[in-house]
């Protein structure tokens, strides 16, 4: 019997996943007379029902909208208004950029030192000295699993870069999935938002940093997401793939938290800085093509197993062969509708830039295998 190498797991305090538990968890927040500031969308008719129910429960109720994904403008006027309304707690209902406004928030209201200490790469990556305000985090999409990770991904135009504000302390006291949020999510949302869910556990499984828990939360949950995301993009809207899906982010965010990722957002980090362009439709368009770089650089016998087996799970869906599986992915999503990075605003220029960027962030420390500034490049072409 092979010895299980040692490893540590953080996650949210507590996790509830189930359809129509979305207000399950108000009654047990003891939040009567507590000043909570709901973080939301821009359309205030999906956070009516939980605006309803956190006055019902007696909360002095503050409303933060979160519109665009976050960058330093947005963070620093939330904090201001969460400091003015005296906020206590925080409670996100959204997307990923929903939530990682929310936990940012929370996290920077009690802080003393100016936000740009605490971010990576631009400023000094500094730990929070004072634990942030408790948040609870219910995502209204699949995809990033925002809600069980322990960081913040801001946007710093200055610099044109996405960095993160990143602390254990950050992961939610509460994550509440309920899949029926994410029912009718339009078709592209869904495709964008599908392939980052399903980025966030293949990274995690083949990368250095893999161990038990996260192979056990991503062996299952890859071939589920892909069929989930395969059956709501060719065929039908089903609630059994909508929970599906929730299920593989949920995974995702557990995984990425505890073990890392790789090329893919190595390389979608410094991209989306440049362009602007959706998180989860820049991960999808590098997926195939960063699987193959990454397949066809390993030596690894075990680690090779693995691209072997994501093949397989790919063929499997996509009904091809499975030597075929990453080039059928790249062609399945393009037919779909997922857009090419120059599409998404991606000029060619920026391709060494990104490169260069990529190759020393803190995602590609995990990546299987090392790649520099040229083979990113490739990946990029490859997805242009």
């Amino acid at each position: 019997m092979d010895q299980i190498a040692g490893f540590s797991f953080r996650t949210a305090g507590e996790i509830i996943f189930g359809r129509g538990r979305a207000m399950d968890p108000l009654a047990g927040l003891a939040l009567s007379d507590t000043r909570v500031l709901l973080v939301r969308g821009a359309n205030p008719a999906r956070s009516a029902p939980m605006r309803a129910g956190l006055v019902a429960q007696g909360c002095l109720l503050e409303e933060f909208v979160a519109d665009r994904e976050p960058d330093l403008d947005l963070i620093d006027k939330g904090i201001k208004e969460a400091r003015a309304f005296g906020a206590e707690y925080v409670v996100a209902l959204g997307g990923g950029s929903v939530i990682d406004t929310a936990k940012a928030i929370a996290a920077l209201v009690p802080a003393e030192r100016p936000m740009l200490d605490h971010l990576e790469v631009v400023g000094k990556g500094l730990p929070l000295e004072i634990p942030p305000l408790p948040c609870v985090a219910l995502p209204t999409t699949a995809g990033t699993g925002a809600e069980v990770t322990r960081n913040a991904v801001i946007a710093v135009p200055e610099h044109r870069r996405k960095v993160s504000l990143r602390d254990p302390k950050m992961l939610p006291r509460l994550a509440v999935i309920d899949p029926a949020l994410t029912d009718g999510t339009p078709r592209d949302v869904t495709l964008a938002s599908g392939l980052d869910a399903i980025t966030q556990v293949i990274e995690p499984y083949i990368c250095a940093r893999s161990n038990p828990m996260t192979d056990a939360l991503c062996r299952v949950a890859i071939p589920q997401g892909l069929r989930a995301l395969h059956c709501l993009i060719t065929g039908a809207e089903t609630p059994e793939a909508r929970d599906a899906l929730c299920w593989t982010s949920l995974c995702g965010g557990m995984a990425l938290a505890n073990a890392g990722l790789g090329v893919i957002h190595g390389l979608a980090g410094p991209l989306g800085g440049v362009s602007g362009a959706a998180h989860g439709a820049i991960c999808g368009a590098l997926l195939p093509h960063g699987l193959a770089m990454n397949a066809g650089r390993i030596s690894d016998p075990a680690r090779l197993q693995r691209f072997d087996e994501i093949r397989g799970w790919i063929a499997g869906v996509l009904d091809c062969a499975p030597q075929d599986a990453f080039a059928a992915l790249a062609h399945w999503q393009t037919a779909a509708g997922l857009p090419g990075l120059a599409a998404q605003g991606v000029q060619y220029a920026d391709l060494r830039p990104v490169a260069e960027a990529a190759a020393v962030s803190s995602s590609m420390k995990a990546n299987p295998v090392a790649l520099g500034p040229d083979d990113l490049c490739q990946v990029m072409e490859a997805a242009f």
